[in-house]
């Protein structure tokens, strides 16, 4: 009798152990993600020598430098964001050091700022930028503007393998960024929401090959806030209120694209660890069955032997595929409309399609499909990384080989 109720309190003592092991596990993940900084550089185009465009009489490089300036303050009234500038006055910084800063800061985010000009006076709006192959005529001259100021720099043929004037070395540059493209859409796509709703044209998010986008490693946008050729939008962005107005959609922006990594990685492990709570909730049958078994046995083999019943180990799925495109329209996936490739797959994430060729739950394998994929003109194609069907980086999935 003394035994059975000593069996009792046992059982009891050891599901009280469980509900507040697996509190634990729930809760200190929890903390620790959200105590993170997250590190933003904020870049002001241009800057001392290199005045940018001098539409209508305004000055890109200073407009630049308010705007960030302005976003820096908003941003630095959160607890979870560090705040990094390339120039913080009228300086000239070379292109490369810029993405320097932003790398050797070990930066979550880097965000370059700019003002447009056209050779006519009728275009207007604001647009933001991530890296990509060259787009269309329009893009490529706007990317050839913003890359010509390496010729200001004393030894850019040392710097760069590049000629801002050639549109073939546009075409060749290598996609440095591809792993980080979607969360660059994701906060660009974010960008341009806002600022519609400050009364802005929206010119929509684009990709090009700005060499300052290139050289970074992490997430990163190119914003033009608007036309300094337009007469009325070169007078709104040197105002002090059309600079806060844009200064404020750019930080909201780029607070909630924080906010939505920090949900996605809380979530992961509120998903990861309610997986256990339900495997040891499945399993209560069998942990009664082994405590009825184990009344036979001594109290400290009794303890020992419940506690490890629940323990379950799954392996993830991990698979490896080739990203051939991605865009906010449905594109059928028709064989003419991905020259001739048959079998494309595709997913819908962060509000674009996504379509995808081939599959392999090993990266060496993955590796024709891409050279596949590219014989067939696909040039700016890549590989990325799934685990148990969401997306993950590439070199997170390259650590689980």
């Amino acid at each position: 009798m003394q035994f059975q109720n000593f069996h009792k309190y046992t059982t009891k003592q050891t599901t009280l152990f469980l509900m507040l092991f697996f509190s634990f596990l729930l809760l200190f993940p929890m903390s620790s993600h959200s105590q993170k900084k997250y590190k933003v550089v904020l870049d002001a185009g241009h800057g001392g020598k290199d005045p940018g465009n001098l539409g209508n009489g305004f000055k890109e490089k200073y407009i630049a430098l308010k705007v960030v300036q302005a976003v820096a303050r908003e941003l630095r009234n959160l607890n979870d964001i560090d705040v990094v500038l390339t120039r913080d006055k009228d300086v000239f910084i070379e292109l490369h050091n810029r993405a320097k800063i932003a790398n050797d800061e070990k930066a979550d985010l880097f965000v370059s700022i700019h003002c447009d000009a056209f050779h006519r006076s009728d275009p207007h709006g604001a647009g933001t930028f991530v890296l990509g192959l060259r787009g269309n005529q329009g893009n490529f001259e706007i990317a050839k503007r913003e890359n010509a100021v390496i010729l200001l720099e004393d030894d850019y043929k040392q710097n760069y393998d590049y000629d801002p004037n050639s549109p073939e070395s546009v075409i060749g540059l290598s996609v440095l960024q591809e792993e980080n493209l979607d969360e660059s859409l994701t906060l660009a796509g974010l960008i341009q929401n806002n600022f519609v709703e400050v009364k802005r044209y929206d010119r929509s998010v684009k990709q090009d090959n700005f060499l300052v986008l290139r050289e970074t490693v992490m997430p990163s946008v190119l914003i033009e806030l608007g036309f300094l050729t337009n007469k009325a939008e070169g007078k709104f962005l040197n105002s002090k209120d059309g600079q806060i107005k844009m200064a404020k959609s750019i930080a909201k922006a780029i607070e909630k694209y924080i906010k939505n990594l920090k949900l996605n990685t809380v979530q992961k492990v509120v998903e990861e660890v309610s997986v256990v709570k339900e495997a040891s909730e499945n399993n209560k049958q069998e942990v009664e069955k082994a405590n009825q078994e184990l009344t036979k046995q001594d109290n400290e083999k009794t303890v020992a032997t419940v506690v490890k019943v629940p323990k379950i180990v799954t392996t993830p799925y991990l698979e490896f595929k080739v990203q051939v495109a991605a865009s906010k329209k449905f594109i059928p996936t028709e064989p003419y409309n991905f020259k001739g490739l048959k079998n494309i797959e595709m997913k819908m994430i962060d509000e674009y399609y996504k379509y995808y060729y081939g599959s392999s739950s090993d990266f060496e394998g993955i590796k024709e499909a891409l050279k596949e994929v590219k014989q067939a003109g696909h040039k700016g194609a890549f590989v990325v990384a799934f685990q148990d069907g969401v997306k993950i980086p590439l070199n997170q999935a390259l650590k689980k080989q």
